[in-house]
């Protein structure tokens, strides 16, 4: 992985899906936060870009998958403008806002950070109908680590997606729930690195010191 020119993808990382009496709760994502979280915190450390891809459901599920859309028109799940769409803020910077739903519904990117952003995807890979791809392009980004919530679905395609547009792809496993050990097998089958949120941090580190001015 070329840390020097990465970015970091995080996954739909939002209350509605990680706290104890969420109405979407995913097992295993709040055990996984201290990790995402520290490697958030690695890249932004070491100034490297960070997208924080978001799900937001209108109140009448209109703009989710069909197969969703009948649970999402009587229960309330990642709701513009709730406290469950937002996402956990041991992945953002202290200076983060809050979505901004007008914004990110409208296809833009949300500032959070000096080098963040928030975005909206309105499928379950992040690149499908946003800016994702044009704004990777512009930072000069050609490789991608991915950390967030329920591998099969939203970052199992995101990695396919990130394949198919040629960026060198890393799952980070450790930060990603609902992994499984033929998943994480059949996406090395197609490139991505499999690594650890020790191991990526690590190889931050040292990208960042070998940069650094000397003298």
């Amino acid at each position: 992985m070329s840390l020097d020119r990465s970015a970091l993808v995080t996954i739909d990382v939002q209350r509605d899906f990680y706290e104890t009496n969420a109405p979407a709760r995913i097992d295993g994502t709040a055990e996984c936060i201290p990790a995402m979280s520290r490697v958030a915190r690695a890249f932004r450390l070491a100034g490297r870009p960070i997208i924080h891809v978001v799900r937001l459901y209108v109140a009448d599920g209109s703009n989710a998958e069909p197969v969703r859309r009948t649970v999402l028109s009587t229960a309330s799940i990642v709701r513009p403008g709730t406290k469950g769409s937002q996402v956990a803020t041991d992945l953002l910077p202290p200076e983060a806002p809050q979505l901004d739903a007008d914004v990110l519904l409208d296809g833009a990117l949300q500032q959070a950070g000096r080098s963040e952003w928030l975005m909206y995807k309105p499928r379950w890979g992040a690149f499908y109908n946003t800016p994702l791809e044009e704004h990777l392009r512009r930072l000069e980004v050609t490789d991608l680590a991915f950390v967030g919530c329920n591998f099969p679905n939203c970052p199992r395609t995101s990695l396919y997606e990130a394949s198919e547009r040629d960026f060198a792809t890393v799952l980070v496993s450790d930060a990603v729930s609902g992994t499984y050990e033929r998943g994480l097998r059949e996406v090395a089958d197609i490139g991505v690195t499999v690594t650890t949120s020790e191991a990526i941090i690590t190889a931050l580190r040292a990208t960042a010191n070998e940069l650094a001015p000397k003298g």
